[in-house]
């Protein structure tokens, strides 16, 4: 069986939030390898752990991949001030005498965006709806390398690390079988510091916000990285939960001053993407068709709206309201193949990472005081049958079915994108539908 068959099997996918099916990816040439290594959202320490604990099964995936995908260089690109990981980086790539390269990039956001990854260590401009392997490469991240090398070792992909930060008693990293609650994830940090409080699924730019409420329902997905606990109150979260029709009417303020476009990472990196236009279409009730196409290039990354509008309007959601009506309408972006040329004033707009997360009222937590790291063993779990983008997987056990950890228990579609999913846990099946498989501990035959 080779490595992408192996990959395949193990249900591994791009850790970092994306979900893509990593077997797609290795099925490909390239000249760069790149990892992503410089954990693009503000706060986030998962990865950082990753470097300096499990560096040699991370080198060994890099090396996995870059024979497979016959790439001429792999380059770690991480942050010059992760430097106690960046030395157990160093010393193990000597160690192993592994071909792999580090790129260290300044710390601003969105660093670790893939494609403004792309530009930073190879100066190219992947085209517009374009994906890396256009400019001839191929990016994944730290946690998606390891699971690679896991695969290698028919080892499928169970468990789970995530950083749970902010209003907790004890912010620290855990590891955690897929299917653990939400609820499981804030006890093994000591519980939350405040009564009234919503978590932040992910990154505080681009993750999404999750009511108090709803915890007890959520569990723990192969691409979940963190959990910010934040007041229910915080700027995020009241921005987070405004209506279409309450972002369309703030819209019509807008004063056309343009600093989302100059300070938009695609604008910046030669995209013909102009969110001041878009504001622009909204405020003037303008019929959305072909002539606001760029809209679909948005990537959502929030600078226009959480850092550059003066007004504290969202262009970014504005983007992606007239997104979203133009693929109602099959529209969609072609890249024309013209030469992609990153604008001159790119290297001195950059968003400082201390700047943007005092504007984000988050400035407290950052660099939180982590407590010991911790493993938590689950006696059920509530493994979703959609982890990944696509098709969800496919059941294949029944209720009462005995399972032990990481046997197959969903299977991809036939004709379908989409991963295979594993058992977390050993246990028996007491609940199975399409959305998830639920596995309770006991004695496996």
């Amino acid at each position: 069986m080779d490595l992408v068959e192996r990959v395949r099997q193990a249900g591994v996918v791009g850790a970092g939030g994306a979900g893509f099916p990593t077997h797609v990816k290795l099925n490909a040439e390239a000249e760069f390898l790149i990892i992503n290594a410089a954990e693009c959202e503000p706060l986030l320490q998962t990865d950082q752990y990753l470097m300096r604990e499990r560096t040699a099964e991370l080198i060994a995936g890099i090396v996995l991949t870059k024979r497979q995908v016959k790439a001429r260089k792999a380059v770690i690109a991480v942050k010059g001030k992760y430097t106690p990981e960046i030395t157990c980086l160093k010393e193990t790539i000597a160690r192993l005498e592994a071909d792999v390269e580090i790129h260290e990039l300044q710390n601003f956001y969105p660093a670790g965006d893939e494609q403004i990854t792309v530009f930073e260590v190879t100066g190219r401009s992947v085209p517009p709806a374009g994906i890396p392997l256009n400019v001839g490469c191929v990016v994944s991240n730290v946690m998606t390398m390891i699971n690679v090398f896991e695969a290698s070792q028919n080892l499928p992909v169970t468990e789970k690390y995530v950083s749970v930060l902010g209003e907790v008693n004890e912010p620290r990293l855990i590891k955690v079988p897929l299917g653990t609650p939400f609820s499981t994830c804030l006890e093994a940090a000591g519980g939350t510091s405040i009564n009234n409080y919503c978590i932040i699924r992910g990154g505080p730019m681009m993750g999404g916000v999750v009511k108090q409420e709803q915890v007890a329902g959520m569990t723990i997905t192969k691409t979940d990285g963190a959990l910010i606990v934040v007041p229910a109150d915080h700027y995020l979260v009241v921005r987070a939960t405004e209506t279409d029709t309450q972002v369309i009417n703030r819209a019509r303020t807008c004063i056309q001053c343009g600093f989302c476009t100059e300070q938009c990472p695609r604008y910046l990196i030669g995209h013909p993407l102009h969110p001041h236009k878009m504001m622009k279409a909204i405020k003037y009730a303008e019929d959305l068709n072909e002539s606001h196409k760029e809209a679909l290039l948005c990537c959502g990354c929030g600078v226009c709206e959480m850092y550059s509008c003066p007004m504290g309007i969202s262009p970014r959601k504005v983007n992606l309201y007239i997104a979203g009506k133009l693929r109602e309408q099959g529209i969609r972006y072609q890249h024309d193949g013209s030469e992609v040329i990153a604008r001159e004033e790119r290297d001195y707009k950059q968003i400082p990472a201390a700047r943007l997360l005092a504007r984000l009222d988050l400035g407290d937590y950052d660099h939180q005081t982590l407590h010991e790291y911790r493993e938590v063993a689950m006696d059920e779990v509530r493994v979703s049958l959609r982890q990944h983008i696509s098709a969800p997987s496919q059941a294949t056990v029944s209720v009462g079915d005995r399972v032990v950890k990481g046997q197959l228990i969903g299977t991809i579609p036939e004709g379908q994108l989409g991963s295979m999913i594993h058992a977390s846990i050993a246990g028996q099946v007491i609940s199975v539908d399409e959305h998830q498989v639920v596995i309770a501990r006991g004695q496996t035959q």
